[in-house]
């Protein structure tokens, strides 16, 4: 099994934890509100893990084109959960989560024209079934 594997199983398993926790967490509260209070919990836990690990000392090394494609990962990763915990707070897990889910078939298109990666018949094919399997479980 590659090393990878586990990781993005237990981030699956977090991602779905997320969005159970989310819907109850947000009953009764203005999810950008809610959406700020998680972010505050997920930079104490990254922080505290990069200073436990040591890690802190590689920001030195961090180039300007690093940190202007990380921040725009963090704008996009803001904007995604401010738009994920509105769309829980009005709709239900069961469609809201395949909906969200279809980054991955988003992020294989996206890879292809901005990063010129490949995609294969395999995978062209995963992207069209996540892309079914959200019409069939929201709108089917």
């Amino acid at each position: 099994m590659a090393a990878w594997i586990p990781y993005a199983l237990l981030s699956a398993l977090f991602a779905a934890l997320t969005a159970i926790f989310a819907k109850i967490g947000i009953r009764g509260v203005d999810s950008d509100l809610a959406t700020a209070v998680r972010t505050v919990v997920i930079l104490l836990v990254a922080w505290g893990i990069v200073l436990a690990r040591g890690a802190a000392a590689g920001l030195p090394a961090i180039t300007g084109r690093t940190w202007v494609f990380l921040v725009l990962s963090g704008l996009a990763t803001g904007a995604s959960w401010l738009c994920y915990f509105r769309a829980l707070k009005l709709g239900p897990v069961s469609k809201v989560a395949p909906v969200d889910k279809l980054s991955v078939a988003l992020a294989l298109l996206l890879a292809v024209l901005f990063l010129g990666e490949t995609i294969s018949v395999r995978g062209a094919l995963g992207a069209g079934l996540i892309l079914a399997g959200t019409v069939v479980l929201v709108w089917a």
